[in-house]
């Protein structure tokens, strides 16, 4: 079998928590003896790790629910727009959002909060399409 017929996986990455909201991740902590801030804490958390963006050197997949799962996937050839915003907190801290737009819709098709180091996810996407 071919390379270019062998799927590898490139990146497989969850929301980071404290780097993508410091504040809300120390107000969470700071209240965690309330109660409040550890039930906040441990849904964001279980949230989280339901949430998985995996970059392949085929296409990009966000795999999001621990009970039932929803998936989408974009194939990079098919890759329109790739949109990073980034707040001044998640540049301080080097993560970032990524939207991937593919020819076949309208709108943002995989929206992904708290990435780390999104420029790189997107270089990586562009090292696989067809620019």
């Amino acid at each position: 079998m071919s390379d270019a017929a062998t799927e590898r996986t490139l990146l497989e990455v969850h929301p980071e928590m404290f780097r993508n909201s410091p504040v809300l991740f120390v107000i969470c902590v700071l209240t965690a003896p309330l109660g409040i801030g550890l039930a906040f804490l441990g849904i964001w958390w279980l949230n989280a790790k339901g949430s998985m963006l995996t970059i392949t050197n085929k296409r990009t997949i966000q795999r999001r629910g621990l009970f039932s799962k929803r998936t989408t996937e974009v194939i990079h050839r098919h890759v329109r727009n790739i949109q990073i915003n980034q707040s001044m907190f998640q540049r301080l801290f080097g993560v970032g959002d990524v939207g991937i737009s593919s020819s076949g819709q309208g709108g943002i098709e995989i929206q992904f909060a708290g990435i780390r180091d999104p420029e790189a996810a997107k270089a990586l996407i562009d090292g696989h399409r067809d620019l």
